[in-house]
């Protein structure tokens, strides 16, 4: 059977919180078997994304605030360590996919996705390679740096019961409103960053827009399988609205 990928780039920058609502939702409807192997590729709104750990951090209320200070909503996110921002000039992704045993292939998929990213930046004229810059926001093994040494990508992986959902965010832009809200937030977490290992790919390409780069990505994804467009169905969409408040940091 030719595999096949639902391709979504459906995007809700207005109503903040729910593309990572919307990732939980993907990935139970695919672990139950309502949906097979989606990847949505999307520009998000302007959120900081709290790993669960920065939840139980004695600085997580002030933190949350600076983000908001700064423009941001903050939430805890689905996967992942570390604070991590998403704005408009960034695109977000997450790729989600039914397997009998996830906990099999994890890191396959995770070297997977990397790969694929890296290919796709090779593109649009961006040489990156794999591996974490040391003093990275969310650090992570499977990070993606462009030539001069900055952070261009980060992702994480969440486990569902018969699915894997692997997402993260690429920065295409803005890398200086990154460490303008990174800086008070990982300070107030009592978490090292250095400023200086966050990049974008436009440090290399200054032209360079979403759209070039999502287009990059699906030709690369277009080489795995047959990718069809597809748009999220109104019972994705409404389980994501469910699932806000567990996600939204409340106002202390």
């Amino acid at each position: 059977m030719t595999r096949s990928i639902s391709l979504i780039r459906d995007s809700y920058p207005a109503f903040p919180g729910l593309d990572t609502t919307l990732a939980r939702a993907l990935l139970r409807s695919v672990s139950a078997g309502d949906l097979g192997e989606t990847f949505r590729i999307y520009s998000p709104g302007r959120v900081l994304a709290f790993g669960k750990r920065d939840a139980t951090e004695a600085g997580f209320d002030d933190a949350a605030e600076a983000a908001r200070s700064n423009g941001y909503v903050p939430l805890v996110r689905l996967a992942g360590g570390r604070a991590a921002v998403f704005h408009e000039h960034t695109l977000a992704f997450g790729w989600t996919v039914p397997i009998d045993n996830p906990r099999n292939g994890i890191q396959a998929r995770f070297e997977s996705l990397a790969e694929l990213l890296v290919r796709a930046f090779d593109r649009v004229g961006v040489t990156a390679a794999i591996g974490e810059v040391p003093g990275e926001y969310c650090p992570g093994r499977f990070s993606v740096h462009h030539d001069q040494g900055r952070k261009i990508m980060g992702v994480g992986q969440r486990l569902a019961k018969n699915a894997a959902h692997v997402g993260g965010v690429i920065v295409i832009g803005g890398a200086e409103d990154i460490n303008a809200v990174l800086e008070p937030v990982y300070g107030a977490l009592g978490v090292d960053f250095d400023p200086a290992s966050t990049g974008s790919m436009r440090d290399v390409q200054p032209s360079l827009t979403l759209t070039g780069v999502s287009e990059a990505i699906v030709t690369e994804l277009a080489q795995l399988a047959e990718v069809m467009e597809d748009t999220l169905p109104r019972s994705i969409v409404n389980a994501g609205r469910e699932f806000l408040p567990d996600h939204l940091v409340a106002v202390t």
